[in-house]
């Protein structure tokens, strides 16, 4: 292919060899043209090792593979802001989020990750709070589009090709049966004030019933006006019925919701200044109470200290909870060494009541330039010990073992240094690791200006690791039973925070707030 305006540097048929001078030229010319076309703030990491050079890591994590997607830091320049957000998986391919659409790599060799493509067909004028949150079923791809399109906006915001309109927010849903070439199915609109009312896709969870032909998603708008879990359907066999249910309620914003299938089958959703947990049994036919269209509610947790509840997960025989919080909405240096130990902490519930079983503190203090909280993480599927991994921002990877909650040590880190945008050197620039999953044997980092990283872990805590044949990191499809010595399953923490609200009534605990994320813009949010 030809570079338009490169000059043509070949020799001509009488020449036999090259002119040095000319060569020099050409060489000048061509590094100069590199510098002209790379934006000023775009880190250039074009390998691996320039991906991983600013790391600190422990001797067993080990830098195996990189996608990169850089993004610039100086604000000025064009895809300044336009963020990579969390992963799926289906087999051997990764799918990440984008702010304006989203990617597909195939990681059958993760040493060595191809890009397939780079959809950006999802853009509303502006990069803020349309931040991607992905889900893949088969050939199916939901994705999150979170704050509504401005009148300014209206006719140039579009998904997949088509205009969404004036106020548009929910769900973009896309069939990837050709990954090369993702089409559009529908774009539902879960805006504020119009049918449904809603607030948006900040973050949506996949709940299938294969059973009927279906896939659930437990959608949450992360906002203190929506309080609760919007329940969409899609059946598979016309994924553009895809309708949105009703809205279950929760009693706080929910920013993310995490479901454990298999014996456990439950569902907890993390916002405002706690979490709320719901059991169903999926051979309930919907719409009864108990079914997946309309979870029972057991109980509401607040937790002192706490105003953005964040993410959840399980372990996967379901007996504990594992919560964070996003103080300072993501945006900001909340692991410092003068942090509050609440700001630092992550905690540890007995699911099944709310009993406050353990803290863990961030145990590496960041500087006043590192936006940092624990933000997205999994469970490794092991039935011999509890172990997370976790992706907080500018503190990077954590690899925490809590097999006994009040006694977590972090096994593992990977933590790179801080950002500096050469333009404002003394600012806070948003980056790091959205989200670090644990899969099928492999750690995979969803780094914010970067791409994706890919790691080995050479641990035993992780040793015998289940594999999957897909992975929805906040959708546990099976579960099992714990082999391991669990510690009496469990002592309660001595000093229990918060208060516990059981039954539906907790649906009137308001106390949660808005939820809302600060990233020092109008609904920019993570």
């Amino acid at each position: 292919m030809k570079t338009l305006g490169v000059p043509n540097f070949k020799t001509s048929p009488k020449t036999r060899a090259a002119d040095p001078k000319r060569v020099w030229q050409a060489i000048i010319w061509l590094l100069l043209s590199a510098l002209l076309l790379m934006p000023f703030g775009v880190m250039a990491s074009t390998s691996l090792a320039d991906a991983v050079s600013t790391f600190t890591y422990t001797q067993n994590m080990h830098p195996l593979g990189f996608s990169g997607r850089e993004i610039p830091l100086d604000n000025t320049i064009p895809g300044a802001g336009v963020f990579n957000s969390d992963l799926a998986f289906w087999g051997n391919l990764a799918f990440q989020g984008t702010y304006e659409g989203f990617r597909i790599i195939d990681i059958s060799s993760p040493a060595n990750p191809v890009e397939i493509i780079n959809y950006t067909g999802c853009t509303g004028g502006t990069t803020i709070g349309n931040q991607g949150d992905v889900l893949v079923w088969e050939n199916l791809l939901i994705r999150s589009w979170n704050s509504p399109v401005s009148a300014a906006n209206a006719s140039i915001a579009s998904c997949g090709g088509e205009l969404v309109g004036q106020g548009f927010e929910g769900l973009n849903i896309f069939d990837v049966s050709d990954p090369a070439n993702p089409v559009l199915i529908k774009n539902l609109r879960m805006a504020a004030n119009t049918t449904p009312v809603g607030c948006g896709s900040h973050t949506a969870t996949l709940v299938p019933d294969l059973t009927r032909g279906s896939l659930y998603v437990y959608n949450s708008g992360s906002s203190g006006v929506c309080p609760g879990i919007d329940i969409v359907k899609i059946p598979l066999a016309n994924p553009a019925d895809a309708v949105f249910l009703r809205r279950e309620p929760s009693g706080r914003s929910c920013h993310d919701t995490s479901v454990i299938l298999g014996d456990v089958n439950l569902a907890t959703c993390a916002g405002g200044n706690g979490f709320t947990v719901w059991s169903f049994d999926p051979s309930i036919d919907p719409p009864a109470v108990g079914s997946l269209e309309d979870p029972v509610q057991l109980y509401s947790r607040s937790i002192t200290g706490v105003t953005i509840g964040h993410s959840a997960s399980f372990t996967w025989d379901g007996s504990v909870l594992v919560f964070g919080h996003e103080p300072g909405g993501g945006g900001q240096a909340r692991c410092q060494a003068t942090s509050s130990v609440t700001d630092r902490s992550l905690f540890f519930f007995e699911a099944q009541t709310g009993t406050l079983l353990g803290t863990f503190v961030h145990p590496r203090p960041q500087t006043n330039l590192e936006n940092c909280t624990w933000h997205n993480f999994n469970v490794v599927p092991s039935d011999k010990r509890y172990v997370f991994v976790s992706g907080n921002y500018q503190s990077g990877i954590s690899v925490v073992e809590f097999t006994n909650p009040a006694a977590a040590y972090e096994v593992a880190y990977a933590d790179p240094a801080p950002l500096v945008n050469p333009n404002n050197p003394d600012a806070i620039e948003l980056g790091g690791d959205w989200s670090t999953y644990w899969y099928n044997g492999r750690i995979y980092e969803s780094d914010i200006t970067r791409g994706i990283i890919i790691w080995n872990l050479s641990d035993n805590v992780t040793a015998g690791a289940m594999k999957f044949d897909h992975l929805n990191p906040q959708t546990q499809m099976i579960s099992f039973p714990f082999k391991g010595t669990a510690f009496g399953r469990f002592k309660a923490a001595a000093n229990q925070q918060g208060v516990v609200i059981f039954g539906e009534s907790a649906a009137d605990d308001n106390s949660g707030g808005g939820g809302e994320e600060d990233f020092g813009g109008e609904d920019h949010q993570h």
